[in-house]
């Protein structure tokens, strides 16, 4: 995988071959990155990244510029991977080991962008609980979004919240914001 833009544009990231990890490819990631670069100053948002794996999302977002952006996998290794990347590399990641849907349980920082890449595995109605639980709990500013990446056999566009999605190759990103916010 590599950064695609910012600070450390085209750099190379290798994770070691024993975690289990899907990380989303650049071409996904290029395509995500073009939608959001549109809409936010990447400098002036907080950002959280669930199932973190690698960091690759949040490499990302720490080379475009953004200084607060929170890392959340329950395996040991990605996050020790991540906390190892964002030291060479000088970014403000701060990683945490915790189940994704414990720590929407109990955080109560508002985000502008939550981003979340379960295992395509997960059945679909945890995919739905991802929303559920980000809405329930208030975790999104004022023209936050929610992004959950997933296989295009998972159908999320029946949730309330759900805004739009878009696919590239195996990899769909469903959008969720909430409208009267």
């Amino acid at each position: 995988m590599r950064i695609i833009s910012g600070k450390h544009k085209g750099r190379r990231i290798t994770a070691p071959k024993k975690l289990p990890v899907r990380p989303t490819t650049d071409m996904a990631k290029e395509g995500l990155f073009n939608i959001l670069n549109n809409l936010y100053s990447f400098n002036e948002i907080t950002v959280l990244d669930l199932f973190s794996g690698t960091g690759n999302i949040s490499f990302e977002f720490a080379s475009r510029g953004t200084e607060n952006i929170t890392a959340v996998d329950a395996n040991a290794g990605c996050i020790q991977f991540i906390h190892k990347g964002s030291k060479e590399l000088d970014f403000p990641i701060e990683a945490l080991k915790m189940d994704a849907f414990t720590f929407l349980d109990r955080t109560k920082t508002q985000y502008d962008i939550i981003f979340a890449d379960p295992p395509y595995s997960l059945q679909e109605n945890h995919f739905l609980k991802l929303p559920d639980l980000v809405f329930e709990n208030k975790l999104l500013r004022e023209d936050g979004v929610l992004i959950v990446e997933h296989s295009p056999q998972t159908q999320l566009e029946d949730h309330p919240y759900f805004q739009k999605s878009r696919k590239y190759g195996s990899s769909v990103f469903s959008f969720f914001k909430k409208t009267d916010q």
